[in-house]
């Protein structure tokens, strides 16, 4: 059967602030474990107001205290922002104190810019071999491997399940050579995902942590019991994407009724472009969408993002998304 995760930005939204947020996530990944997902991720963002998940292995903690069973990870950590004994270090932390419950998704854009990396003290050295290199090297912390000189404490032995995470066919090769689990970012650029998910499969090796491909794609969902009001809570995250590709991002915005048919065509467009791995509407209509991508894709489990304003209509959403997953008997996914 298909599982379904969450993905969760930590969204600051406007006229809240931080500690509103991580509140609010901790409230969310205790209801998304109520709810019956599989995995609660964040993900690392740098520089960006409307988003709180930069001390991404902190927020984790503080997911894990809040929760009980839940997987809990890192939907990624953009690794060239790291030394890889950092990450070891971190998430073996997180690994003593939630045994068995932690993901590591490894990504290889910055996650930000120029400016931001060179404050984090981390330029992008030799080119395009450096990120499975250090995949390679991090891997290498927690195996506990003598050829480094050292062991990491935290890190060597844990239990922490590494992905590879991707928006195009790099990401699926590298996932593919090293045989490890893949997930595709198609809740924000979904061109590629059918052809990475057929590079992924066609090149994978298998490997000490899995015999067979394992894959996940993200999808937006935005539910309410009526489409009116799914069309109202969808319009703060298509602000945030408008706001971004114009270059002025900032906090979650409160809902704009009727916001996407003001847009300009250009704008529209880019909009129904970038979310076409979405589903906006009643429990209905995200039954019958989700059902849809998963025959598409053959994804052997769906990460459900859904930044909403409200956290009382986000944590309805995100009820309305696992009820219309549970509604959709799915075969599991064939590999050829």
């Amino acid at each position: 059967m298909t599982k379904f995760s969450l993905l969760d930005l930590v969204p600051v939204t406007r006229g809240s602030d931080v500690a509103t947020a991580l509140s609010r996530a901790a409230a969310l990944a205790a209801h998304a474990e109520e709810l019956g997902y599989h995995r609660y991720w964040v993900a690392e963002h740098h520089g960006m107001a409307g988003i709180a998940s930069a001390a991404t292995s902190v927020v984790l903690a503080h997911i894990g205290q809040a929760t009980s069973r839940i997987r809990i990870g890192a939907g990624g950590i953009m690794l060239p922002n790291h030394a890889p004994l950092v990450i070891a270090e971190q998430f073996g932390t997180l690994d003593a104190l939630f045994p068995g419950r932690v993901d590591l998704g490894l990504g290889r854009a910055p996650g930000s810019d120029q400016r931001v990396m060179q404050a984090m003290r981390r330029m992008l050295t030799s080119g395009p071999d450096q990120f499975p290199r250090d995949v390679l090297e991090l891997q290498g912390y927690f195996a506990g491997d003598d050829r480094l000189g050292f062991r990491a404490t935290p890190g060597a032995g844990a239990d922490v399940a590494l992905w590879i995470l991707g928006s195009s066919h790099y990401g699926a090769q590298l996932a593919a050579a090293l045989g490890l689990p893949y997930a595709f970012a198609s809740h924000f650029a979904p061109k590629l995902l059918d052809e990475a998910l057929a590079i992924y499969r066609r090149d994978f090796q298998p490997s000490a942590v899995l015999d067979r491909p394992y894959a996940m794609a993200g999808f937006n969902v935005f539910a309410a019991d009526t489409a009116q009001e799914a069309a109202l809570i969808a319009s703060s995250m298509e602000q945030t994407f408008v706001a971004l590709w114009t270059g002025q991002p900032g906090l979650l915005p409160p809902p704009v009724p009727g916001y996407r048919d003001s847009l300009p065509p250009q704008a529209h467009n880019m909009l129904v472009k970038s979310l076409r791995a979405s589903s906006i509407g009643t429990q209905a209509d995200v039954a019958r969408d989700l059902s849809a991508f998963i025959a598409r894709t053959q994804v052997d489990e769906v990460i459900i993002a859904g930044q909403i304003f409200d956290p009382v209509a986000r944590h309805r959403s995100f009820s309305i998304a696992m009820a219309a997953a549970q509604s959709i008997s799915v075969a599991p996914a064939a590999h050829h």
